[in-house]
């Protein structure tokens, strides 16, 4: 979040409360924790995208983020979904499918998931707080 602009710092993850402060929400598709992504079922990525398009709908955020490529394609029932904004809105609210940052993700490393994530913070017309 930091090297992308999004944060004047870098937060630790206990600090989450501070992302409505830079006009940022975090939430999970899926709130069960596990290691790896290939353990959650598609039942549980779906009905995750249900719970997330009703919070959604009632909170009326101007973009959606979803972490992981799998995630969304799942969730969302978006087989040909890539990384990038999508076509898909729930209303008004735009999507942006983003990189997992998961030491599972290999190809994608801290630069170039800053750079996309840079990406969404610059179409979402956010301000870059590193002070760069």
């Amino acid at each position: 979040m930091h090297l992308s602009g999004f944060t004047p710092r870098q937060l630790a993850p206990s600090e989450q409360g501070e992302l409505p402060a830079y006009g940022l929400g975090i939430t999970n598709v899926v709130a069960r924790a596990t290691a790896r992504a290939d353990e959650l079922s598609d039942e549980e990525f779906r009905e995750g995208g249900r719970r997330l398009v009703a919070r959604v709908e009632r909170l009326r955020p101007r973009w959606l983020a979803v972490v992981g490529i799998t995630a969304y394609r799942t969730a969302f029932d978006d087989r040909r979904a890539a990384i990038g904004p999508q076509t898909r809105t729930i209303g008004t609210t735009r999507i942006w499918a983003l990189p997992n940052p998961s030491g599972l993700n290999a190809h994608w490393t801290a630069r170039t998931m800053a750079e996309e994530f840079a990406r969404l913070r610059v179409s979402a017309q956010m301000p870059d707080l590193t002070g760069s």
